[in-house]
């Protein structure tokens, strides 16, 4: 697998892993620097979805983390009604310092967009990139709902139960189709409700902007979730200090496609 295109401020690189055009960046097998990776999941997942991405990485040397956020995957059981934002934004924070992490590349799936943005606010110190997998990026003020379109947020309003959002009933809403019987089997067993408070939360960016750290975008375009990421991406793809790159696979692209992503994680270090 390869990344199209050498890894630099305001790019666009395609990829999909069977050809090379233009520059490739030099990534080694081996780790030239004490690098950790932190892989956040995003909404009704857990550190689970992880799995094939964090043993590649950690096939090649790395320290990897996937924390579960609170009230999810085998952390369910905590779930509470006043489970926010903030409480997850605290779960990742809380592994960067109990662990004394530094030098980190913080991930974070679609939802998780949204947590890591905060937390890196909140510890840029441990932080040595972020990576933004297919995730939302909505505007201050706009909670992550307030960007699907209107019967998309009725339909998913209309399945809350006791304050908790359950899972999208069609896997393929996730970028999965019925060729992956094995991944959709583990996401059958796997996928639990998500806390409603957090999709409804407005967004703050604590700062005039987004964190002052290398930053890269990952668009996953087989197919496009049609979920509203589009409308809080305006502009990201053309800020000079994002790196956008385009991925053929669907949005849960660490379980369809874990080589690809594991090749971008390693080469947006």
């Amino acid at each position: 697998m390869s990344v199209l295109g050498a890894r630099s401020t305001g790019a666009v690189i395609n990829f999909d892993g069977s050809q090379a055009q233009s520059r490739e960046p030099a990534v080694s097998k081996e780790p030239q620097e004490q690098v950790t990776y932190v892989l956040v999941h995003g909404a009704w997942h857990g550190g689970w979805c992880w799995r094939d991405v964090r043993n590649q990485l950690r096939a090649r040397g790395f320290d990897v983390y996937t924390p579960t956020l609170t009230g999810l995957g085998e952390r369910a059981h905590l779930g509470n009604p006043d489970i926010n934002i903030a409480t997850h934004v605290a779960d990742v924070l809380n592994v960067l310092n109990s662990e004394e992490l530094t030098n980190v590349v913080l991930v974070g799936h679609s939802y998780a967009g949204i947590v890591i943005t905060q937390a890196a606010y909140r510890a840029p110190e441990r932080i040595r990139s972020l990576v933004y997998l297919d995730a939302i990026l909505p505007g201050p003020g706009k909670a992550m709902l307030d960007q699907a379109p209107k019967n998309q947020i009725d339909l998913a309003l209309s399945t809350i139960i006791d304050g908790y959002l359950v899972p999208a009933p069609d896997i393929s809403w996730f970028g999965v189709t019925d060729s992956d019987e094995e991944i959709v089997d583990w996401m059958n067993r796997r996928l639990t409700p998500h806390p409603i408070a957090t999709l409804l939360e407005p967004f703050i960016l604590p700062g005039d902007n987004w964190p002052d750290l290398p930053k890269t975008y990952i668009r996953c375009v087989r197919p496009c979730l049609e979920f509203g990421i589009e409308n809080t991406l305006a502009g990201v793809k053309d800020l000079a200090d994002w790196c956008w790159i385009e991925l053929d696979a669907g949005h849960n692209a660490m379980m369809t496609a874990p080589e690809d992503v594991t090749e971008i994680l390693l080469a947006a270090r």
